[in-house]
């Protein structure tokens, strides 16, 4: 599926985005902490032909990498909250709102703050607080879970092919390596002068890190109090495809108890192929339309 670029205007400039498919019923798609629009397109492949997905490059990644900042997660939430105002303008209805990860963190204020542009969430992988000790540094934190990727970022590279086998040889994507993950690294170069760069921004990225870590006790309560129904979808996996997920399994538990909150784990995906596999990108696409499990 060949995407169509798209724009909107946010504060300070253009934010970017991907369109999938042409239908009038739309997804309004948020990705994680270092990654770009080129997340979705095969979760996009799975919709029925009346839907599209709109994958939005976050300021400061992405074709949106020169937006200014500040960063943090509400200012993407506000990001996400323009382009959803000028979806629903243009097509009367409410925008479907999923985020991956560091996007998912994202769609959980968007969704709090602004129920009225939204029919329901979608968090996939994200948007349930991760372990933060009190006292922790967050840039410490960050070296220790992000440590690899944020490597990437300060790193140039002799050529396109060679930032693609950084991604290629990633323990949790080599296993199951396609041409969707190799669009998806390939989308995210920059040539420059000297060489390829990536086009995720250091600065961005650590202050949207830090701003996830410290504002935990934020995200349940304002899963909560939404109006909105929420499905959670989480992987069994990690971000190393190590046993063990991302979220926490007591974070995950305490929704029981909430009537409009579902959560589900998607069987043999990790953190990165719950948006590539075949079978959990189905399972995302139909919770993204508002089918059950």
């Amino acid at each position: 599926m060949d995407p169509t670029p798209i724009s909107f205007d946010v504060p300070g400039g253009t934010l970017h985005a991907l369109r999938f498919g042409s239908g009038p019923r739309v997804v309004l798609a948020a990705h994680g902490i270092t990654s770009t629009a080129m997340a979705w397109p095969a979760v996009a492949a799975a919709h029925p032909d009346d839907w599209s997905l709109v994958a939005v490059d976050l300021r400061g990644r992405g074709h949106s990498r020169d937006l200014p900042g500040p960063y943090g997660l509400r200012a993407h939430a506000a990001d996400l909250q323009a382009v959803a105002t000028a979806i629903r303008s243009s097509t009367g209805q409410p925008v479907v709102l999923a985020g991956h990860s560091m996007g998912a963190f994202v769609a959980v204020h968007a969704a709090h703050d602004r129920p009225d542009l939204f029919s329901h969430v979608v968090l996939v992988d994200g948007g349930v607080a991760l372990p933060f000790p009190d006292g922790a540094d967050p840039d410490e934190v960050l070296d220790r879970t992000l440590g690899p990727a944020i490597e990437r970022l300060g790193r140039t590279y002799p050529s396109v092919d060679a930032y693609v086998e950084v991604f290629r040889q990633h323990p949790a994507m080599a296993p199951t390596w396609d041409d969707t993950m190799e669009a998806y690294a390939r989308y995210d170069t920059l040539e420059t002068d000297d060489g390829v760069r990536p086009r995720a921004l250091e600065d961005a990225v650590r202050a949207d890190g830090r701003d996830l870590l410290v504002s935990g006790d934020e995200y349940e309560p304002e899963v909560r109090a939404t109006s909105l129904p929420v499905q959670i979808l989480a992987a069994p996996y990690g971000m190393f495809g190590q046993p063990g997920g991302l979220l926490p399994a007591e974070r995950l538990a305490a929704y029981d108890d909430v009537g409009h909150v579902a959560v589900e784990t998607v069987p043999d995906v990790n953190h990165y192929t719950i948006l590539f596999a075949p079978h959990a990108t189905a399972r995302v696409a139909a919770a993204m339309v508002g089918e059950a499990a």
